[in-house]
C-alpha cells in the first residue's frame, strides 16, 4: 500500500492501538536549533548557538524531575562539536534521545530561494526536500552513534512527500502535526482537523503519527473545532471566549502558556484517554533573550518551574514517563 499524504486528515479506523499495559504517558520534545531572529526574515547565516551551553543544566534537571527529554536537533546544532558533546553524553547514558528536526533554510543542499513559504521543508521540490532530510540524518547518525526514529518538520512543515521520504528513512515515528492549529496563511499546513490522538499514516502500519498535544478547553470544547475558525475570523473573538471560559485552545508547552492553563490541558488530554501526551519547546528559550518566551532570567525559572509542576501533577496523576522506544515497542514496532 502506499503511503499517503500526511497533510489529508486520516481515514476513521487508523487510530493506533498500544499495549495494555502501557497506560498513560508523557513525552518532552525539544525542538534543539540555533538561535535567530523571530521577527526578522529567514537567513542562511547570522544565527548563535550560545544557548548550547544551558543544556546541561536543562538535562541534569530533566534527569531530577524523571523526564527523558527527545532532542530534536537540526543542521546547526549537528555541526556544532559542543551541542554533539553534551547532548551525545545524554544519549550515550540512555537519559536522553535524538530525533530530526528540519530547518530548511539553514540545511544544505542550499538551492532554494530563502522565503516564507520555503521555510516549510515540505514545500520544496520531492527531491530538494529529500536531499536535505538524508543530509541531515545521515549526520546525526554520524554524531550520536544510531540511527535517528523520530521527525519533526521545522515550522511543523509536512508535505504530500514527507511520509514516503520518512518510511524509506526508517524514521517510525513522525511528532510534525500540530492539531488545531493552521498555518496555511502562510503557505503552511492546515492541521485543524488532524486527531489529537496518535495514528497511523497509512495501512501499512510503519510510520506513526505522534501530534504534538493542543486541547480545547471551555463550555464550548465539544464545539471547537467548528467554533474556532470562525472565532479566528473576527479580530479579538478568540479572546473574548477564552476570557468568558467559552472556547480556548491549549498548547501543552511552557511557551505563552501559564502553569494554570497547561494543567488544566494536561487534565482535559487524560481525561479524553490520550495514551502519549507530547511536550514541546524551543531549546533557544533555556537561555534569555533568544526567543519572544524568554527576555530575562526571570523567565527562563519560570520556564523551569512550568515542567516541574506540570510533571509533579502528571505524576499525581499516575503518569509515568516514557520514550521514542517505549512507543514504537507498545505501538507493535
Amino acid at each position: 500500500m502506499t503511503t499517503g499524504s500526511m497533510l489529508d486528515v486520516p481515514p476513521a479506523g487508523r487510530g493506533a492501538a498500544f499495549a495494555p499495559g502501557f497506560g498513560q504517558r508523557v513525552l518532552l520534545t525539544v525542538d534543539t536549533e540555533e538561535e535567530f531572529d523571530w521577527t526578522g526574515p529567514f537567513r542562511r547565516e547570522g544565527y548563535g548557538l550560545s544557548h548550547v551551553e544551558a543544556i546541561p543544566r536543562f538535562q541534569a534537571f530533566c534527569e531530577g524531575i524523571g523526564a527523558h527529554p527527545v532532542y530534536l536537533v537540526d543542521w546547526p546544532i549537528v555541526q556544532d562539536p559542543r551541542a554533539a558533546e553534551i547532548i551525545g553524553d545524554a544519549v550515550r547514558r540512555g537519559t536522553a534521545e535524538v530525533g530530526v528536526q528540519l530547518h530548511p533554510w539553514v540545511n544544505p543542499p542550499f538551492e532554494e530561494e530563502v522565503c516564507v513559504h520555503n521555510s516549510y521543508a515540505g514545500n520544496l521540490p520531492r527531491e530538494l526536500e529529500a536531499a536535505k532530510f538524508m543530509a541531515l540524518r545521515d549526520a546525526i547518525e554520524a554524531a550520536f552513534g544510531g540511527a535517528p526514529l523520530i521527525y519533526r518538520a521545522g515550522r511543523y512543515g509536512l508535505g504530500p512527500h514527507t511520509a514516503e521520504l520518512l518510511k524509506r528513512a526508517g524514521i517510525r515515528v513522525d511528532t510534525s502535526v500540530r492539531s488545531l492549529f493552521d498555518y496555511s496563511d502562510q503557505g503552511g499546513p492546515d492541521y485543524s482537523r488532524h486527531p489529537l490522538a496518535p495514528y497511523w499514516v497509512d495501512g501499512a502500519m510503519r510510520l506513526l503519527e505522534l501530534p504534538v498535544t493542543t486541547v480545547h478547553s471551555g463550555l464550548l470544547r465539544g464545539a471547537g473545532r467548528q467554533v474556532q475558525p470562525l472565532g479566528e475570523r473576527i479580530p479579538k473573538a478568540m479572546g473574548a471566549l477564552s476570557r468568558l471560559g467559552l472556547l480556548e485552545r491549549i498548547a501543552l508547552t511552557p511557551e505563552g502558556v501559564s502553569l494554570e492553563e497547561a494543567l488544566r490541558g494536561v487534565d482535559i488530554a487524560l481525561d479524553q484517554g490520550l495514551p502519549v501526551l507530547v511536550l514541546s519547546f524551543h531549546s533557544p528559550t533555556l537561555a534569555p533573550g533568544h526567543t519572544p518566551y524568554a527576555a530575562d532570567e526571570a523567565e527562563v525559572e519560570t520556564l523551569y518551574a512550568w515542567l516541574e509542576g506540570v510533571y509533579r501533577h502528571l505524576g499525581a496523576r499516575g503518569v509515568a514517563t516514557c520514550t521514542v522506544a517505549d512507543i514504537i515497542a507498545a505501538t507493535g514496532g
